[in-house]
């Protein structure tokens, strides 16, 4: 078994890559640094991410832009509430000559797909997504096929306050291994955007810089990167936290959640710890990465309560309470 000094020496040869990628994407996204850091967490993962923000803040714009600095398969989807799930998956055609039926396969046979809007679309839609995200494979039929490798999906959704817009299940939105807010740009990053957009043709082109088998090699040593008992139990405790607060000591929180985290949070912040060390160069995970993806990956997989939101207490300041009160290893 590699020592993490080996193992933070593979990881400095592997990440080669990332510096780069950033650098590619920033030629056409303008800040945006913690939106960039989470998808590549998700590519180095083989993580969902859900990206909420109100329109125009360059959410569409960067999951193109990175699929564009890949070589790799790339579809656009967009969400209605029209849509059915013939239109993501495919469909069965009779060929009236033949008497046979032949498969179409949708557009989510790709590697990297973009659901945009996607809290605009009805439930059966919803259904027909959840089993490509969880199994990797969809049903046509009473047939089953396997999904491309990579498979992603990166998802954009408006905030719940605007119109035709619905919520996602509980069970969808536990699938999304991260779910990151898009927040507006500083004054000098919006004066950037302004130089590089201020056009009716910008120049949006970006180059292909890593291949499918990078990211696959990366993810294989990223599973290698060491995490230390101590912060193993750190990463269960802060999960424990959001289920039963009192017994941490955590006063005022009694009462306010519904529901906390489950076991594929745990295992998700595991990961994304993993994913964050390797971007930082380490073979090996410190609670600060921890720290530093909990509020992602844990956001959308706790319920507040009724008193809770009286109190205007949402989710994030409940875990930003008990990253707070929960001793650091």
């Amino acid at each position: 078994m590699s020592t993490p000094q080996e193992i933070t020496e593979q990881v400095r040869l592997a990440s080669h890559w990332v510096g780069p990628l950033e650098n590619e994407i920033g030629r056409v996204v303008v800040g945006q640094k913690a939106l960039v850091e989470g998808l590549l967490v998700g590519l180095l993962t083989n993580g969902h991410i859900l990206l909420e923000g109100v329109p125009g803040l360059a959410k569409t714009l960067t999951v193109k832009t990175l699929a564009q600095s890949i070589h790799t398969g790339f579809q656009r989807i967009q969400f209605t509430p029209d849509l059915l799930p013939a239109d993501l998956i495919g469909t069965l055609i009779y060929n009236p000559r033949t008497g046979e039926f032949s498969t179409k396969k949708g557009p989510l046979f790709s590697n990297l797909i973009l659901a945009d809007e996607i809290n605009r679309a009805p439930a059966k839609v919803q259904s027909a997504l959840l089993e490509a995200m969880q199994e990797r494979q969809v049903t046509i039929g009473d047939q089953t096929y396997k999904l491309p490798d990579p498979f992603l999906v990166l998802a954009t959704q408006n905030p719940l306050e605007q119109e035709g817009t619905y919520s996602l299940p509980e069970a969808q939105l536990d699938r999304f291994m991260l779910k990151l807010k898009v927040g507006y740009p500083s004054r000098a990053e919006e004066r950037l955007i302004l130089d590089l957009m201020g056009t009716s043709a910008p120049k949006l082109d970006v180059q292909a810089m890593i291949n499918p088998e990078d990211i696959l090699r990366s993810r294989a040593l990223v599973n290698e990167v060491f995490v230390d008992d101590r912060v193993k139990d750190y990463i269960v405790d802060l999960v424990f936290a959001t289920r039963e607060p009192g017994n941490y000591g955590i006063k005022g929180l009694d009462g306010m959640l519904r529901y906390g985290a489950s076991p594929r949070a745990t295992i998700a912040l595991t990961l994304a710890a993993k994913a964050r060390a390797f971007l930082s160069g380490r073979g090996y995970v410190t609670p600060q990465d921890v720290k530093s993806v909990a509020l992602d990956v844990l956001r959308h997989r706790i319920l507040v309560s009724y008193e809770a939101e009286a109190e205007d207490l949402s989710s994030e300041s409940i875990i930003g309470q008990l990253l707070n009160h929960l001793p650091v290893p």
